[in-house]
């Protein structure tokens, strides 16, 4: 920390920063007038004035500091309010044009989680074995899923009633979101300011507020784990650098309940766990080791740990997993620096040196040894495949199937940094860069982040989530860096002002030495006319600021216009309800899903089994309370496999998978006729790959394509294609919609063929108004045991051609008969 001045007398002189309004009285008329600064240098020896210097606009003098402090603190206080109520009020489009309704997939078995917490209480919810999931297995669901999320949606429930409140779980559940993204602008206000400004940590909290990238899976209705996780995180890592920066043992265990919530949760929890140790790894091995960074450690690892183990799901993950040695190791090395350092001060030099090296590697060895032989031994897991696939984007495509299926876990296109974040991203490395300027502790926190959320954000789009907060904070840096320093009223000293005090002022030898080098190291090439004047460093006068200033207000209102566009547009559509536009502009419901489900709901029996593919068990079970085989959460790749080798099969080998399972009705989502591309037909090689994983010899991907490696579905589709459950229910009766013409598929651009699509095991039961789900009920055997192709020939009135194995079979048999009763010769 820089000495204050002092005047000859040795008494020290009141300093005021720069930015700040100047409170000395005595120079309140000449502020007044001239518009001058009286600076805060040290004063040169021999000298008992301040300098003075220029103000690019006059500032308020008669204000006392106390006021100006009271007036920031209330103003910043009601922009954070109005920052969290544009938070809250951004994520409500899907309410204001659609209804009070759950997003998406997952958010149908949460809320249907939380149904089960409030009106069956919590003993009830934590032992919920499931019957109608996974049909016939059934799920445990209070040991196989992050119970957070109900329970918090539960407490706010019950927290309403109390106080004469009374809210359907529904519409608690619906608004969950945007309440704790509120929250989220609050905590990264009080995370950046940690790390600059509270001018920053606005500008941080507007940014996460209105920022694409964290919208995305918090708009109202997207009721999961997200919701809350973003909250958490960034709740964490506050109390984080707060325990580091104080070595308070109670900010570490702020912190250490945060993350057990987070754990509770998310599965992304993960990323604390090994975000915090690394930092303090980090902060070791650049020598920052002191009490507070082992007070703050320790008090979060331990506490941390055994709340994390309370979840059921988790139970004895953190001590017995890989994901989860970083942190353990980076505890064991703190207790050895921490007993090192006593012995240090213990034993002499020389006998440390002997024994700290043989200490070390001593326990180096030992813990190595451990570590290998539990690993070996099946005490602690190895790394799981989703953790493989950040580190190769081809590894769940080969090995994991399932993983790669998913849209989410797709690596990041170039376009979605900017489509999620617009300025941010570019303002983002700025931030940065800044921090690597001061290179404080809490500032290498923030490049440890930067740089591993940039790598995951790029392999997997679900990511993107991560990489927002982080890249709001640095952006808010670096803007609030370049906001000050042109908003800033003091004129810096041109080369002419500054020779002239130099030549009136007594100077240091050393400052005299710097001046001559300076002098000599200018270049002797000159520049003639307008290029020739003398070059001077600072922002000089009116018209830079404004301009710099003007371009940077515009930035932001593009940066508030673009964020409100995507949110309005892209992230504001729930799944279930579609919507789109009539030629006069008016906006067109297409609501087939729920007109689908409420189908079910009302017309089959309540214990009739839906097999659909696993992206729609969780709504059928949400909105239409049937047993499902397979469902989102995908813990059994077998099940799903077979649902993958049903639809990929032609009838005669489909129909026996479907009785095994006792199947009464069939769902697929159908987009040929409105355009809609999230269909089955495009997720069908995803089934036949699952498929293909437990029965390679059975069914073979190849066989879909056409010879020149196509994905066709129009004439040139093979026969395997054309024959297969998914394509037949698909495209049933779809050409009659053309009235004779060629019947069009809108998402694959191709021409479906008019005849030889017809379903002898299957009938149609229901399709929705604008084709996209489509129902059918799977017929029983028939009761005089005939093959369902001959009845469907028969009821046809058609004649049931023999296959060509019983042809030969008919032709074997005859011939036989004939040289029986050949008469010998």
């Amino acid at each position: 920390m820089a000495p204050k001045a002092k005047s000859p007398s040795g008494t020290p002189l009141k300093t005021t920063p720069l930015s700040a309004p100047l409170p000395r009285k005595a120079s309140a008329d000449i502020l007044s007038k001239s518009s001058l600064a009286v600076d805060d240098e040290p004063l040169p020896s021999g000298s008992t004035t301040p300098k003075v210097r220029k103000l690019a606009y006059p500032l308020p003098t008669h204000i006392s500091p106390t006021t100006i402090n009271n007036t920031e603190s209330l103003l910043r206080f009601i922009i954070l309010a109005l920052i969290c109520g544009a938070a809250i009020g951004s994520r409500l489009f899907a309410v204001i044009r659609f209804e009070s309704v759950i997003h998406e997939f997952d958010p149908w078995f949460n809320y249907r989680a939380s149904k089960v917490l409030v009106n069956k209480g919590f003993y009830e919810f934590w032992n919920w074995f499931d019957p109608t999931a996974w049909y016939p297995l059934g799920r445990t669901v209070g040991t196989t899923l992050y119970p957070g999320l109900m329970v918090t949606a539960g407490l706010i429930w019950h927290f309403l009633r109390l106080i004469n409140m009374p809210v359907d779980i529904r519409n608690v559940c619906v608004m969950l979101a945007p309440g704790f993204a509120g929250l989220t602008a609050w905590t990264t206000y009080l995370f950046t300011t940690e790390m600059s400004t509270p001018s920053a940590g606005l500008l941080a909290a507007a940014f996460i507020g209105i920022a694409p990238g964290y919208i995305s899976r918090s708009v109202a209705g997207s009721y999961d784990n997200e919701a809350i996780a973003i909250f958490l995180l960034m709740g964490a890592f506050y109390s984080w650098i707060k325990a580091m920066k104080t070595g308070s043992a109670l900010w570490g265990m702020v912190t250490a309940l945060f993350y057990g919530w987070m754990v509770a949760a998310w599965g992304g929890y993960v990323f604390i766990t090994n975000m915090i140790p690394l930092h303090a790894f980090v902060l070791i091995l650049m020598g920052r080791f002191n009490n507070r960074l082992y007070t703050a450690y320790s008090s979060w690892y331990v506490i941390g740990t055994i709340s994390s183990m309370q979840v059921p799901f988790v139970e004895f993950l953190p001590i017995r997993t890989s994901e989860h040695m970083a942190a353990l190791g980076v505890f064991g090395l703190l207790q050895l620096i921490a007993f090192v350092e006593i012995v240090r001060r213990l034993v002499p030099g020389k006998q440390f040196q002997l024994l700290l090296r043989a200490f070390v590697v001593l326990v180096f060895v030992v813990s190595f040894a451990a570590l290998v032989v539990l690993t070996f031994s099946g005490w602690i897991a190895p790394f799981a495949g989703r953790f493989y696939s950040l580190w190769d984007t081809g590894y769940a495509k080969v090995h994991m199937p399932i993983i790669a299926s998913v849209s989410e876990h797709q690596p990041t296109a170039w376009p979605s940094f900017f489509f999620d974040l617009e300025m941010l991203i570019f303002f983002f490395p700025a931030g940065v860069f800044w921090c690597f300027k001061e290179l404080r502790d809490e500032q290498i926190f923030i490049i440890i982040y930067a740089t591993l959320s940039a790598y995951f954000a790029g392999v997997m789009v679900r990511l993107m989530l991560v990489i927002t907060p982080v890249v709001c904070v640095a952006a808010a840096i670096a803007f609030s860096k370049l906001l000050e320093a042109y908003i800033d009223p003091v004129i810096p000293e041109s080369e002419e002002e500054l020779e002239e005090a130099t030549a009136h002022q007594p100077m240091s030898k050393a400052k005299a030495k710097k001046i001559a080098a300076a002098q000599q190291n200018k270049s002797e090439f000159n520049f003639t006319g307008i290029l020739g004047g003398k070059g001077e460093k600072g922002v000089f006068g009116l018209d830079t600021r404004f301009a710099v200033v003007s371009v940077l207000s515009l930035f932001l209102f593009l940066f508030v216009y673009h964020c409100t566009w995507v949110t309005s547009s892209a992230y504001s559509s729930p799944s279930v309800v579609l919507a789109s536009r009539n030629p006069d502009g008016s906006q067109n419901i297409i609501d087939d899903f729920r007109e689908a489900y409420y189908w079910i709901r009302q017309n089959t029996e309540k214990d009739s089994v839906v097999m659909s593919w696993w992206d729609y068990g969780y709504q059928i079970a949400g909105m239409a309370d049937r047993p499902t085989l397979v469902d989102n959460n995908t813990w059994n790749n077998t099940h799903i496999a077979t649902v993958g080798k049903a639809m990929s099969s032609n009838e005669d080998a489909a129909y026996p998978i479907l009785r095994k399972h006792d199947v009464d009705y069939v769902l697929v989502i159908f987009g040929g006729l409105l355009g809609y591309s999230g269909d089955d037909i495009n997720k069908f090689l995803w089934m036949v790959r699952i498929a293909q994983g437990e029965w390679p010899d059975e069914v073979q991907e190849h066989n879909y394509f056409t010879q020149r490696g196509e994905y066709a579905v129009d004439e040139r589709a093979t026969p395997t294609m054309k024959n297969s459950l998914m394509y037949k229910m698909s495209y049933y009766r779809f050409h009659e919609l053309f009235g004779g013409h060629p019947a069009q598929d809108r998402v694959r651009g191709q021409q479906i063929p008019s005849t030889g699509i017809q379903l002898d095991t299957l009938d149609e039961a229901f399709t929705s108004e604008n084709w996209i789900v489509r129902i059918y009920k799977v017929k029983k055997e028939d009761p005089i045991g005939r093959e369902l192709k001959a009845v469907s020939s028969f009821e046809g009135g058609k004649k049931l051609k023999k296959s060509a194995s019983s042809s030969n079979a008919a032709l074997a048999s005859g011939a036989g008969g004939g040289r029986k009763s050949r008469p010998n010769m």
